[in-house]
């Protein structure tokens, strides 16, 4: 891929990464009105914790040596998983669900069976999506002899 092309997707990984930092502070502001403020607390953190880890993959991205498809699953395994672990802890703290996999910030608390579900499954493929896209940068900033 073009330098261009992975400054311009660079850049919308960091206003992504703004947008869910704003949307991880928020979070804070409700976190007394959920079922289980413990796992809001935890929404809250995700969500500006993983802000910044996208504004950090943005800064990376245009230095990455990665295929079109690469850089293409790396910038929207990235979107998923962050996006997905503040959602799926927010529903969790508003549910008060999620318990089972989360059991420090869950507590005793458990919601209704298909919530239970929604949170595993979130939980589950975001960690995975994770996992990919660090490998993948990680390649992506693999140098030569000389850079070393």
């Amino acid at each position: 891929m073009s330098t261009d092309s992975q400054t311009q997707l660079g850049n919308k990984l960091i206003r992504y990464g703004i947008l869910l930092f704003l949307l991880g502070l928020l979070t804070g502001l409700v976190i007394p009105a959920m079922r289980n403020p413990r796992m809001g607390l935890s929404s809250h953190l995700e969500g500006t914790m993983n802000g910044m880890l996208l504004i950090l993959f943005g800064l990376i991205l245009p230095k990455v040596r990665l295929t079109n498809w690469a850089l293409n699953w790396s910038y929207g395994l990235s979107l998923f998983g962050t996006y997905t672990n503040w959602g799926t802890t927010l529903l969790a703290g508003i549910w008060g669900a999620g318990a089972e996999m989360m059991p420090f910030a869950g507590g005793a608390l458990h919601g209704a069976a298909w919530q239970e579900i929604i949170v595993k499954v979130g939980l589950v493929t975001l960690s995975l999506a994770m996992i990919a896209v660090c490998g993948i940068l990680l390649y992506g900033m693999r140098g030569n002899a000389s850079e070393v």
